[in-house]
């Protein structure tokens, strides 16, 4: 098997894996669900790229992605539910129908409000005619959240969520009102550590989760991009004090706490 930049050896390589006696094992096992999982990696691996300006990371990453697609098209394929080909052809038809102005009316007038307004017509067209084909006992019960996609990353959800909640006036006005349903939601933390329900604790720390990503909002900061900073200052701190044990011989698991927390605050002042 050589390479290609043809899609369609991909495909080729994708049936092979899942080739019973003669594929991969590991492939062999693999279900939506068990995949589901590498795909929201894969996604977050491209967007960490962008965030990055790495192409050449980016070229890697959207081929890891491109391979999720192909992925689940091929195990669809072996239920007879649909394949690759039909998956291009779908987004296709979708993008041709969302861009009228492109494809068929030619209005090279058009606003980019106008744009927009048209595509989210038709994405309600789409959604309409969606429903309709579900069976009547799995169609969803309206509501104004009903719209707000839940296979989003958790924060994204919870903003959008959040967001929509606001257009009709559930909302806050003033981010220290947020501020104190986070301090309310740490107190219900703490009874729940008193309890020692680790059910209460999982379920009041995504309520305080929740606050948390309110607060972002209304302070205009994008939840995902701020813990993304958090991450990388807390890596950057973490190597600092690595470094500085390491120039006397000694690694973290040999240093204390309090050691490492003095270390901490030293990378704190050198970066202020």
């Amino acid at each position: 098997m050589t390479p290609s930049r043809d899609i369609s050896r991909l495909i080729e390589i994708m049936a092979q894996l899942r080739t019973p006696v003669t594929g991969c094992p590991w492939d062999l096992e693999q279900n939506f669900e068990t995949i589901a999982p590498y795909t929201i990696e894969e996604a977050y691996e491209v967007a960490d790229a962008i965030a990055r300006s790495d192409l050449d990371d980016l070229r890697d990453e959207l081929g890891d992605l491109l391979l999720q697609v192909v992925y689940h098209a091929r195990m669809a394929e072996e239920q007879n539910a649909f394949s690759f080909g039909d998956v291009v052809e779908a987004i296709c038809r979708k993008m041709i129908r969302r861009h009228p102005h492109v494809f068929a009316d030619k209005d090279g007038n058009i606003s980019p409000a106008g744009v927009k307004s048209a595509w989210e017509r038709i994405k309600a067209e789409e959604k309409a005619e969606r429903a309709a084909r579900r069976p009547n006992d799995t169609a969803p019960s309206p509501s104004l959240l009903s719209n707000v996609k839940a296979g989003q990353p958790a924060l994204t959800r919870a903003m959008e969520l959040q967001r929509k909640a606001s257009t009709v006036g559930f909302d806050w006005n003033d981010p220290r009102a947020v501020l104190r349903k986070i301090r309310e939601e740490a107190d219900e933390i703490e009874a729940a550590l008193d309890h020692g329900d680790s059910e209460e604790m999982a379920a009041e720390t995504g309520d305080l989760m929740f606050a948390l990503v309110n607060l972002a909002r209304h302070v205009g900061a994008n939840p995902e991009m701020a813990l993304r900073g958090a991450n990388a200052k807390f890596e950057r701190r973490f190597a600092y004090i690595e470094r500085a044990l390491a120039a006397k011989g000694r690694t973290p698991d040999g240093a204390s706490l309090s050691e490492m927390d003095a270390l901490w605050n030293e990378a704190k002042a050198n970066e202020t």
